[in-house]
């Protein structure tokens, strides 16, 4: 009797079952572990109702994250020989704007990118 009142009270009350095999099981568990969730459950409400998922490709910010690196790697070695000689040379500069002209055009393109998602 107690486990059907704690049923009865349950938000979501409504009980869905379907039977898949088990090539689709993998498939289901492998979009799962893409997308990083955990709860079978989860997962079936939000397909079930939105129908779609979107799986970003992050390659192009991956790829700014390994410019932001060098840049600040290189910006410490700067900043390290200014501070030893007080002398700043000017082709240290110029290639640390040329790298931050790239970085800006990687995050502009990533932006349009992501404004195309519907």
């Amino acid at each position: 009797m107690n486990e059907l009142k704690k049923q009865s009270n349950r938000k979501r009350d409504k009980h869905l079952h379907f039977c898949v095999n088990e090539e689709e099981h993998k498939l289901i568990q492998n979009r799962m572990a893409r997308l990083g969730i955990i709860s079978m459950g989860a997962y079936m409400r939000k397909m079930a109702i939105d129908g779609y998922h979107i799986n970003l490709d992050l390659t192009d910010v991956r790829e700014m994250v390994r410019q932001l690196r060098s840049v600040s790697n290189n910006m410490n070695q700067i900043s390290k020989r200014a501070n030893e000689t007080n002398n700043i040379y000017s082709a240290d500069t110029e290639d640390l704007r040329q790298r931050y002209d790239t970085l800006w055009d990687a995050a502009n393109s990533i932006l349009h990118g992501l404004e195309k998602i519907e």
